[in-house]
């Protein structure tokens, strides 16, 4: 298949160094967006994620909009699969596509990075909500939260029982 669409080409390519990116804190997850929707003209966004031992990541919840890839770079990730869940470690590549239910905490004894690729871009403005109404004072509880997720076309579903 190709793509016939017109494409305007980039004046050069976009080299981010190391430290450049935006920090945003939500939760305890420490998100590194190193390209956002301004950056590639919505078509995707790109960040590196740490979370400490005992940290949750993201309760299970459903994207409608868009497709999220985490890969593992250290330590274990739990993810939630829908029906239960997996541990996930360095080189693991999971793919949460629309429609998909998952979630993920770091159930292991090191702390976790990975790298997680949104396309479209667009859901890294969920993180900024997030952040401005906890920094502004707001309790980051599971209804502020799905109020949020809500205006990403995104929504919360049920944590297995014997989730945490």
């Amino acid at each position: 298949m190709t793509d016939d669409r017109p494409r305007t080409p980039a004046a050069r390519p976009l080299l981010r160094r190391r430290q450049d990116g935006e920090l945003i804190d939500v939760a305890g997850v420490a998100h590194f967006f190193r390209l956002t929707g301004d950056h590639t003209g919505g078509r995707f966004a790109f960040e590196a994620f740490t979370l400490a031992p005992g940290t949750i990541g993201a309760r299970p919840h459903v994207h409608d909009g868009h497709d999220e890839y985490f890969y593992v770079l250290e330590g274990e990730l739990t993810l939630h699969t829908g029906d239960g869940e997996i541990t996930a470690g360095p080189g693991d590549l999971l793919a949460a596509t629309r429609g998909t239910p998952h979630g993920f905490r770091n159930a292991g004894p090191a702390t976790a990075r990975a790298l997680c690729l949104y396309t479209p871009a667009g859901y890294e403005n969920y993180f900024r909500d997030v952040h401005a109404a906890v920094s502004a004072g707001a309790e980051p509880t599971d209804d502020l939260l799905a109020a949020f997720r809500g205006r990403y076309r995104t929504a919360s579903v049920p944590a297995p029982p014997d989730a945490p």
